[in-house]
């Protein structure tokens, strides 16, 4: 499971996609969440899944990396699904048992929930999967330049380097973690037998190492960014200056195609 978690990692190629401002990347990643929130029918849902899937076959990542991360999703999706079935007011009841009512309309909700967070999860990755941390960060900064108005230019930048840091070190936090783990297994720890409440016990071994490990990391990157003199974003300078091109405005074009479509099939 630790394996499958690919979240965070930038995956190098030559797409129309990776060629894309990061700034338009991030604009329509938010553009593409709010109309998969007002898609309310399974004619619009199907259009956003149909438009995200033509997305990840452009970005030329391969589909297994997407497919790991609906993997490590699956426990959260199967408990949404569950509850969505069962506590979903409306439709024909099929059966009832305790608490526990299924019904034509929980079954719908069930499969549509389900779909939605698969596809958010999906359009997530893309935005992660494209972009390097560097112009994330310089994406991030130049999005929220505006605040600097109000005298939050430095925030901005601390805010961005944060978001960015911490994108970073999820592959090496899973790599730390899965040597933290084939340790333990080595010294004779037992962490896939017994019940929920042995196998919870038995993440302390794991937990303790890996937090101790994180804290290390923080401060080794902190002295090392003071030895480079970094004092934040004043006086700094990009090395490539971000600028929006032909292929970013194409984009957006058909993004707000998609947009419209998605309001007109709502109306079915």
């Amino acid at each position: 499971m630790i394996k499958d978690i690919t979240f965070g990692q930038y995956y190098d190629s030559k797409s129309f996609i990776h060629k894309m401002d990061p700034r338009s990347k991030i604009l329509l990643l938010i553009l593409v969440t709010v109309f998969l929130f007002i898609a309310g029918n399974f004619y619009s849902q199907g259009l956003a899944a149909a438009f995200i899937i033509f997305v990840l076959i452009v970005t030329k990542v391969p589909i297994k990396m997407y497919l790991k991360n609906l993997k490590v999703i699956l426990p959260i999706v199967i408990f949404t699904s569950l509850i969505n079935m069962f506590y979903s007011g409306g439709g024909n009841e099929i059966f009832k048992f305790w608490i526990f009512t299924l019904t034509t309309e929980g079954i719908y909700k069930a499969i549509f929930m389900s779909l939605r967070i698969m596809l958010l999860i999906l359009a997530s990755a893309v935005l992660t999967y494209t972009t390097t941390p560097n112009d994330l960060t310089d994406a991030i900064e130049s999005l929220l330049s505006p605040l600097k108005f109000v005298g939050l230019k430095n925030a901005v930048h601390t805010l961005a380097m944060m978001m960015t840091i911490a994108l970073r070190f999820i592959p090496t936090l899973i790599e730390e973690t899965e040597k933290i783990m084939n340790a333990q297994k080595a010294r004779g720890a037992d962490l896939e037998s017994g019940n929920l409440l042995q196998r919870i016990k038995a993440l302390v071994p794991i937990l303790i190492p890996l937090l101790i490990s994180s804290v290390m990391r923080a401060f080794q990157l902190a002295e090392a960014m003071e030895c480079r003199c970094y004092n934040g974003g004043v006086g700094r300078v990009r090395m490539r200056k971000l600028r929006f091109s032909v292929r970013d405005f194409v984009a957006l074009i058909i993004s707000i195609f998609f947009s419209l479509s998605v309001i007109l099939l709502n109306l079915l």
